[in-house]
């Protein structure tokens, strides 16, 4: 691997591309220069057989590293999973069985295996060292941290003041998962901001077993459709990565524009100059939307295909969610109503481009130029490809 100056200033860029925060980065410099391959971790618990938009955030990352050169570890915790993460969770939650973990496990490999190479991606399972471990060594691991320390992480601090309980099993939690990292040797981990606090136990228990410590990333929460909470599926405001070509499609069309940016930046492999020069179009006029497009047909076509992509942007009949709304008297026209809304600037112009089917009435195109709507009605009126508007006749 090629590790001259400029290459590495470049790999250090990407990496560091849309992550919240890079823990240490000298040392990352340190490791890169060395022009070993690197360790990648990237630890889940497979709690569901389905992944969504806001868990491909740290999988892009590692594809990162996979372009770069370096070993991808990607770590099924069928050991950990059956404690379950207590991160960002108020009560003790249920364990899952290993059999659904394994499960689950298949599924979201499947799904991964449409962002990472397969065949440059090591799968591993915690179950493997950790089960060997037994009583005595849980034991022994557990003599390795205090209690203050693990109450120091803040789901449990609060948990604690509020007197709410916290299970023993959930402060092994950090520790089991501090030690994967002991036992695979890693020499990066990935993961979301909330999982900070683990991904630094693996950091000190590492050096505590005489081990180069591992450098963390930590990548941001990606917001839901919603743009409040963090994508999930108990909120609703998820896009899942199997969902139909069309549906995905239609969620992301529907995010708000200032959102969109940030779905780019975590989300899009376009490259940051290209990014760069849709903001730039943007600010000079372009219709936001039309980038929205571009992104919703990437991110389409990662998860089905480049057809599905253009099928998808078809069918979606290119309707805003939001339209400017025409009153006019009811019995008005159509053509004359068409010049009124100022979708044309004369009646003859709105009749020459009804008879040249260039205009539809809610999603169907219209040919009857004398065509009147009664008081009432509310039509969704699109001339040509890109003028959308509402007409209520009253």
């Amino acid at each position: 691997m090629a590790h001259g100056s400029e290459h590495i200033t470049e790999a250090l860029a990407r990496i560091k591309r849309g992550c919240d925060e890079l823990i240490v980065e000298e040392e990352m410099l340190r490791k890169l220069k060395t022009g070993r391959v690197l360790r990648i971790k990237l630890g889940l618990d497979p709690t569901a057989p389905d992944l969504h938009l806001g868990h491909t955030v740290v999988i892009n990352k590692l594809r990162h590293f996979q372009e770069l050169g370096h070993q991808v570890q990607f770590l099924i915790g069928d050991f950990t999973g059956m404690i379950g993460d207590p991160t960002g969770k108020n009560q003790t939650r249920p364990p899952l069985s290993r059999e659904q973990i394994l499960e689950n496990a298949k599924s979201c490999q499947a799904q991964m295996g449409k962002i990472l190479d397969p065949q440059k991606t090591q799968v591993m399972f915690n179950s493997e060292w950790s089960d060997k471990l037994g009583a005595e060594g849980m034991i022994r691991l557990a003599a390795r941290y205090t209690v203050a320390r693990l109450l120091e992480r803040d789901d449990f601090n609060k948990r604690f003041k509020n007197r709410q309980p916290i299970a023993v099993h959930e402060l092994l939690y950090p520790l089991m998962q501090g030690y994967d990292s002991v036992a695979m040797k890693a020499d990066v981990e990935l993961g979301g901001t909330d999982q900070k606090f683990n991904l630094l136990v693996g950091r000190e228990l590492q050096k505590d077993f005489g081990q180069e410590q591992q450098c963390i990333l930590t990548m941001p929460l990606l917001v839901g459709t919603d743009g409040v909470e963090k994508m999930s599926k108990s909120l609703g405001n998820y896009i899942g990565i199997a969902e139909p070509a069309k549906e995905i499609f239609g969620k992301l069309m529907r995010i708000s524009d200032e959102l969109m940016w940030r779905y780019i930046e975590l989300l899009s492999f376009e490259s940051v100059e290209a990014v760069r020069s849709w903001k730039k179009e943007v600010d000079a006029g372009r219709n936001p939307r039309e980038v929205k497009v571009l992104f919703a047909k990437e991110i389409v076509a990662r998860f089905h295909s480049a057809e599905a992509a253009k099928q998808a942007d078809e069918a979606f009949g290119q309707i805003p969610t939001e339209m400017q709304i025409h009153e006019l008297p009811g019995g008005t026209q159509i053509a004359q109503a068409l010049k009124l809304a100022g979708f044309v600037p004369s009646v003859t112009e709105a009749q020459r481009v009804i008879e040249q089917g260039g205009v539809k009435i809610d999603g169907e195109r219209l040919s009857d130029k004398s065509l009147k709507f009664g008081s009432g009605t509310t039509v969704v009126v699109q001339v040509g490809k890109r003028k959308f508007g509402k007409i209520t006749f009253k």
